[in-house]
């Protein structure tokens, strides 16, 4: 570990806020790949995830390419490695194909751990000497935000690789577990209303928020009422066993292809005898009241359908959650799967736990603009064929999610920590 990980500097204003930042959340990546080999950390189990060892140096990449690129007179460390570790950002360069990660034996893992340190003392002096423009503290702070995501990006991609090995170890083998059972599912009515949804455009307001997130608007959300828990895996089994794999009036068409080509017989990660499921702690026995994940947005469809319910818009999460501070489990529990919801009141589990799936598809709201110069890359190129989860999951960095953070995947995506709640009109 970098001697200047080991301590932020004491620095005055944003310099300080950020440094100490940027220790956290760099001494967290390292931490959740301290379990890996290095074999672990170059596999590849499917063309939509990266290997552990790619997301350590892309995330670095960004820092070099979006901090340390804005001072006069930098030279990359390594400049083939732009080609490597760029992601999609079309217009720096070329990038290497996204489904070929996996053959990225070299550089060694090793190389990459000493490239993050290289680039974090080159950071962290630069914070030190407050010799960073805002607009490059922007950057950073926007580094920071997207290092969080790959955090958990970097547990659901090995998760897959690990279950995809056919001895399927743990992850890790001291995680905790937390029994409790569900309390019963309510009906939470809401009124016709008109909603201010979104956040003000950061960075001209200080409170961080993606470009997608903005600008904040009216929305008018007709007269609903939404379940006051996500879906627990007792419930989502009463599908199942009802049969609700194999009714076709329940699917979309492109969701009850997918279901037929991949016999889909149950989430993914669950045994055929709907006993167990396969965690980052291993095989375990299957707990009827924690939420169920693992869950593509045509089975969170077709469930609903089922439940003679349907999934929630993205307005009427977001205006629920707005009024409810987050009260889920976080990576920060260290528990990495969902638990069941304390006992509460009213709604619960908005935010942690599993990522809810809506019924919206992800697009732009009115007046989107995109983050400036290639940064603009980042989201509004991807609204197109994705759709809309909110609220973060058991694997999100706690303060990492909001009430407008939208979260999108492609309907067809089970690796993430994706569950469902219902939402009925009345």
């Amino acid at each position: 570990m970098n001697s200047l990980l080991a301590s932020a500097p004491l620095i005055p204003s944003r310099h300080t806020a950020l440094a100490d930042f940027y220790v956290h959340v760099r001494q967290r990546s390292v931490a959740l790949a301290a379990p890996l080999s290095a074999e672990d950390a170059m596999v590849q189990s499917m063309a939509d995830a990266s290997p552990t060892k790619w997301h350590l140096a892309h995330t670095t990449w960004f820092f070099e390419r979006f901090v340390l690129g804005a001072q006069p007179g930098h030279q990359p460390l390594q400049p083939d490695w732009n080609f490597l570790f760029n992601s999609y950002y079309e217009t720096i360069g070329p990038a290497h194909a996204r489904p070929q990660r996996g053959l990225l034996s070299r550089p060694s893992l090793e190389q990459v751990y000493d490239y993050r340190e290289r680039i974090d003392g080159q950071v962290l002096r630069l914070l030190q000497d407050r010799a960073l423009t805002d607009e490059t503290l922007d950057h950073l702070q926007l580094g920071l935000q997207h290092e969080q995501q790959h955090q958990e990006l970097l547990l659901t991609d090995i998760k897959h690789a690990l279950w995809s090995n056919p001895l399927q170890p743990a992850y890790r083998d001291d995680l905790a577990t937390q029994a409790g059972a569900a309390t019963p599912l309510q009906w939470i009515d809401s009124p016709e209303r008109i909603a201010w949804i979104g956040a003000p455009a950061w960075p001209a307001d200080a409170e961080f928020a993606y470009d997608n997130e903005s600008p904040r608007h009216r929305v008018l959300v007709p007269a609903h009422a939404l379940a006051s828990r996500p879906a627990s895996n007792a419930e989502f089994a009463a599908f199942i066993a009802d049969g609700g794999y194999q009714q076709v009036q329940l699917w979309m068409s492109e969701g009850w292809s997918l279901n037929q080509a991949q016999q889909w017989h149950h989430p993914l990660y669950w045994d055929d005898a709907l006993e167990r499921e396969y965690t980052l702690g291993g095989w375990r026995a299957l707990d009827p009241h924690a939420p169920v994940c693992h869950i593509s947005y045509y089975e969170a469809d077709a469930y609903a359908r089922w439940a003679g319910a349907r999934l929630p818009t993205e307005f009427e999460w977001e205006a629920a959650a707005s009024q409810h501070a987050a009260d889920g489990h976080f990576v920060d529990d260290d528990r990495l799967h969902p638990s069941a919801p304390r006992a509460a009141d009213g709604l619960q589990q908005l935010h942690g736990d599993v990522w809810e799936w809506t019924s919206s598809a992800y697009g732009p709201y009115p007046g989107f603009s995109t983050f400036p110069g290639s940064l603009g890359e980042y989201n509004g190129k991807f609204m197109c064929g994705q759709w809309i989860l909110r609220g973060g999951s058991c694997a999100t960095p706690r303060g990492h999610v909001r009430a407008s953070y939208r979260n999108f995947f492609d309907p067809s995506a089970r690796w993430q920590f994706s569950g469902v709640r219902l939402a009925k009109a009345f």
